[in-house]
Formats: C-alpha cells, structure tokens, sequence
C-alpha cells in the first residue's frame, strides 16, 4: 500500500520514466545491442591500434639496428679513392722512382684529408696557440725566448677534432719563460 502511495505522489513523467527503467522495452533493447556491438567495434578497433603499434616500434628497431650496422658504409666508400691512390702511388714508386712514391703518397694524403674534412674532421691547429688542455697534451716543457710562457712550441703529433669534438688532442712541447 505505501508503494501504490507512492506512486501516486509521482508526476506522471516521472511515473513514466520508472516504468521504462523497470521494464525494458523493444527499443531499448535494440539500442543497448546497438550500443553493444558499437562497443565490441572500439574495443576491436582498440586493439587493432596497440598491434599496430607494436608492429611499427619492432618495425623501427630492426629498421635503427639496420642503420647502425651500415653506418659506416658511407665512410668506406669515401675513403676507397684514397686505397686507390695508394696502389697507383706504389705502382708509380716502382716504375719512376723514389720521388714518384713520394708525390703519389702526398697526392693521397690531401685526398684523403679533403675527404675526411667533407665528413666533419679537421686538424687542430698548435703551433704558437696558448696551451690548451682540452685540444692539447703537453709531452714536454721548453724553456725559450721565442714565445710567450705556455704556448705550444712544436708538435709531436697532430691533433684531430670531429665536428666540434676533440678526438685527439695534439701531442705539443709547450714553452716556458727561458732563463
């Protein structure tokens, strides 16, 4: 009795309303199905996506090692001219003699400095510079009038930077104030 009250109490939209929630009808059966299999379409298009993904991130890591295992074919290829060089520079040496050798190896050495200068690398230049400890290693010191205290006097070995970083540091005798 008090439910019968109750409803009673009710608008008769909201009467309505209740009547429907508790007593689904033909179409709102057909829209939940429809929302259903909407739902069941996303999920599948959902995991469709995430396989996807994970294809192209495996794609891309083959696609990474690849690379860096070829990474240096470019570089090789750059530097085959200057093999060639060399034979024709020891072919040269035998047939013409001592100076023959000596400008085919010159030749090779500015084709191959040329060559490497293209991809980035270049000589530090010493002679005279103030020391520096990030371009320079300091073998020995020389006690001199010709330059300044802790320039670079003379060089070992030449110095060698890649793009903007020290791959070598120039091997220097470094001055110091004579006496």
């Amino acid at each position: 009795m008090v439910e019968e009250e109750r409803t009673e109490e009710l608008a008769p939209e909201a009467a309505a309303v209740q009547a429907v929630e508790e007593a689904p009808t033909e179409e709102s059966a057909a829209r939940i199905q429809a929302l259903e299999h909407q739902l069941a379409e996303e999920k599948d298009r959902l995991l469709r996506m995430a396989a996807e993904f994970e294809n192209s991130k495996k794609r891309l890591a083959r696609e990474a090692a690849l690379r860096q295992d070829y990474a240096e074919e470019s570089f090789m290829r750059e530097i085959l001219p200057a093999i060639d060089n060399l034979e024709r520079a020891l072919a040269q040496g035998q047939e013409g003699g001592a100076q023959a050798l000596l400008d085919g190896v010159e030749l090779t050495r500015q084709g191959l400095m040329a060559t490497l200068e293209r991809l980035g690398l270049s000589a530090i230049v010493s002679l005279g510079q103030p020391f520096d400890p990030h371009r320079h290693e300091a073998m020995t010191v020389e006690a001199t009038d010709e330059l300044p205290p802790s320039h670079v006097l003379r060089e070992f070995q030449k110095g060698y930077q890649f793009k903007e970083r020290v791959i070598r540091p120039a091997r220097v005798v470094v001055s110091k104030k004579g006496c």
